[in-house]
Order: structure tokens, then C-alpha cells, then sequence
């Protein structure tokens, strides 16, 4: 599609090595386009990456291990998992490959942090505002975050850049308790998949009942 000239948003993103491949086929798509004329100017695309779902998962699994270790790894992966992939992003814009399309005109693919709304009430209603203020990025807030980070939000400039190794280590310590990050984000997006698949068919059957009866 990129190759075609035809922006995307590419969603549903949980893991850092799916991350990578949309990086890659982004690029990529660019490199077709401009072999086909294309003006690489006028594609743009996102990345959106979800974040509080990783916790949601991860700290399911930490209250089932129930250890004082598993308490304290509770609510941080989500944001250590977004940072990962940013660095990645980061390391994506020094390769000769990119170096190459910018030249040519491309626009970078920019991190979109999505699910970044606080379903856990008793963690700061803007934890996923204020601990991915990153340049580059967009932040799709559902409304009621969206309304929280202008009443009480408290933005300091970049919370992402700088803060890879403990995002690692955090990982770390929690596969040391038993958690797979794997299984946790094979299980995110084969759920995710599965809801925007029903959606896309009632979809479907929404618009083929309003077909049927217009007949």
C-alpha cells in the first residue's frame, strides 16, 4: 500500500519484534515507490502501538504469582515495553537504508501511543501522557485522558529518551518471576485481531441490512 502512494496507519501493535517488521515494511513500501516514481513527500504513516493492555495482561499474571517481588513489577511494563519500541524507532532513523529515503523526500513513520487510557483507577489517571513525551510521537487519549492532562497534567519535556536500560531490566525481572513477554503479547494481538475482525463484519452486516432494505 505504502509503495502504491497510500498513507497508513499501521495498528494493533504489542511487541517490539512485530514493531521492527512495520519499520521495515515501511521502508520498504518507500523504497518500492520511489523505483516507481512516487513522491515520497506526500506518504506519511504511524505506527500505533498499545500500551495499557500490556499492563492489564502483565499485571494479571504478577497478582496470580502473588510474590512481594511480583507486587512491586506491577504497572510498569506498558510504559517500559513503548519506550523499548521508541528506541527502536530512534535506531531506525540512523541507518544508511533511512538515510537514503529521507533524502528522497520520505517522512518518518511516528510512534502513535494507543491505548494510552488508565484502567486501573488506582494509578495516576495520566500515567501514559506524562511517561511518553517523546519528540515525534502522537498520543491518541481517549477523552476522558484527554481532559485529564489538561486540567492536572504535569509535562517536564521528554520521559522516554535515556530510560532503555531500565526499561530492559524491568522486562528482565519480570520474565525472572515467570512471565513470558511473548505469550503476553501473542495473546494482546491475537485478541485485538479477533475484536477488529467482529467489528469489520457487523460492520458488514450493518451495511448490507441497510442495502437490503433500500431495495
Amino acid at each position: 500500500t505504502i509503495a502504491e502512494g497510500i498513507s497508513v496507519n499501521v495498528t494493533l501493535i504489542f511487541s517490539l519484534e512485530r514493531y521492527r517488521a512495520v519499520i521495515n515494511a515501511y521502508q520498504l513500501g518507500l523504497e518500492q515507490a520511489l523505483e516507481n516514481g512516487k513522491d515520497l513527500a506526500g506518504i506519511h504513516s504511524v505506527a500505533s502501538f498499545f500500551v495499557s493492555r500490556v499492563d492489564s495482561e502483565v499485571d494479571q499474571r504478577l497478582d496470580a504469582i502473588g510474590t512481594d517481588e511480583a507486587e512491586e513489577l506491577k504497572s510498569q511494563a506498558g510504559l517500559a515495553n513503548a519506550r523499548l519500541a521508541y528506541q527502536i524507532y530512534e535506531d531506525a532513523l540512523t541507518t544508511e537504508r533511512w538515510e537514503r529515503l529521507a533524502a528522497a523526500g520520505a517522512n518518518p513513520q511516528r510512534p502513535l501511543w494507543a491505548s494510552t487510557g488508565v484502567k486501573d483507577p488506582s494509578l495516576p489517571d495520566t500515567l501514559y501522557v506524562t511517561g511518553l513525551v517523546a519528540p515525534n510521537t502522537v498520543n491518541t487519549m481517549p477523552e476522558k485522558t484527554l481532559e485529564a492532562t489538561f486540567d492536572h497534567a504535569e509535562i517536564t519535556g521528554d520521559t522516554v529518551t535515556g530510560t532503555y536500560a531500565e526499561s530492559n531490566e524491568l522486562l528482565d525481572r519480570i520474565a525472572g518471576v515467570g512471565i513470558s513477554y511473548d505469550e503476553v503479547v501473542d495473546k494482546l494481538e491475537a485478541e485485538g485481531l479477533k475484536k477488529f475482525e467482529d467489528s469489520w463484519a457487523e460492520l458488514l452486516d450493518t451495511v448490507r441490512a441497510a442495502l437490503d432494505n433500500a431495495r
